[in-house]
């Protein structure tokens, strides 16, 4: 098992990478088509877009952390949500 200390580092690894798999196969798929080498060209392209999407993901969850803070309501004690 991970140390919890490295939990916001692994969680910005996975979604970084989630969200870049994704967004890349879009992309790749509609300026490409399914074309025999797809595959091989989706996986540059996420390889690529993951390098950029790892560290923007670190940089811009602190701050996006703090947006939501401010938009989201205190709920009373009890209440079973937390941040």
């Amino acid at each position: 098992m991970i140390s919890k200390r490295y939990g916001p580092l692994l969680f910005s690894l996975i979604l970084s990478g989630q969200m870049s798999l994704l967004v890349s196969g879009i992309a790749t798929f509609r300026a490409t088509g399914l074309t025999p080498h797809f595959l091989y060209s989706w996986v540059s392209a996420w390889a690529t877009a993951w390098l950029f999407a790892f560290p923007a993901v670190m940089l811009v969850s602190p701050m996006t952390r703090r947006v939501v803070r401010f938009f989201i309501a205190e709920d009373s004690p009890g209440s079973g949500y937390r941040t």
